[in-house]
């Protein structure tokens, strides 16, 4: 990768070690792009190990450090040997993005537990398994940057959509609660809240309401100020923020990054 000095100083990553769940597609993959490119080491976990393997190839022929590794994110032993697997091979863990999330549109009632158990597991459970492994590492190397996926939907209320504006609002405040016990640690943990973003989930989404992808898209744009909906490059440059020296004195916050549909 060519990345001038400047760079380099401005953003601390140069050697940094970063781990990315759901990073196969999306919002993870451009996150870890966009890290590789300024000369992070990355490891991509994801389910998929098809796209996972072929992502992480395009990073390293582009002239990036990236490796995959298949993990179930909702599974402890999954969580507990892949983290062990990057520490013996780079020694250090310095950002940590959990970032993996599932949605499923029903309200309470259209809810089955299954429903509820998928989206609680792999959006909340996930951050707490992942975490749990590396701020030890994390903390004996002399601290690093956590950043958890939250939504706009973790911050106020949406329709057909219990579990996950319940698991995102758990990842919002699980953050600050976070920040508060690890800080000691120089340990960083902050929450990025997308808002709609042209991913595979919000293309799901369409396919679960029965609508039209594309419509689905526009609909869900034309009412923020900035009248589209987010790219996945959007919110992977509000992480590299987080994971950077840029935030050095950021902690216990949540960046909301969603054209200003919030306001």
């Amino acid at each position: 990768m060519s990345v001038s000095v400047d760079n380099q100083q401005l953003f601390g990553l140069t050697n940094k070690v970063a781990v990315i769940t759901g990073a196969a597609s999306g919002i993870g993959l451009a996150t870890a792009r966009i890290l590789a490119e300024l000369d992070c080491k990355v490891f991509m976990l994801d389910i998929n190990t098809e796209e996972g393997n072929y992502q992480a190839d395009k990073i390293v022929q582009a002239g990036g450090d990236a490796a995959f590794l298949q993990c179930d994110v909702t599974s402890n032993e999954d969580c507990q040997a892949v983290v062990a697997i990057i520490e013996s091979v780079s020694g250090n863990i310095d950002i940590l993005f959990n970032n993996a999330g599932v949605i499923r549109r029903k309200n309470t009632v259209d809810h089955t537990e299954s429903d509820w158990d998928l989206v609680m597991d792999v959006s909340l459970k996930s951050v707490f398994l992942l975490s749990k492994y590396v701020i030890p590492i994390m903390r004996n190397h002399g601290g690093g940057s956590i950043i958890n996926t939250g939504s706009g939907w973790g911050l106020k209320g949406g329709d057909d959509a219990a579990s996950y504006c319940a698991a995102k609002g758990g990842v919002v405040n699980m953050t600050k609660a976070m920040a508060i016990d690890h800080g000691k640690d120089n340990i960083r943990v902050n929450c990025i809240c997308p808002g709609d973003t042209d991913t595979p989930l919000l293309r799901g989404e369409a396919e679960q309401l029965n609508v039209n992808d594309q419509e689905f898209l526009v609909s869900s744009g034309v009412n923020r100020p900035l009248q589209r909906i987010g790219t996945p490059e959007d919110i992977a440059k509000g992480v590299l923020f987080l994971a950077s020296d840029l935030s050095a004195w950021v902690s216990g916050t949540t960046l909301v990054v969603d054209g200003g549909g919030l306001a």
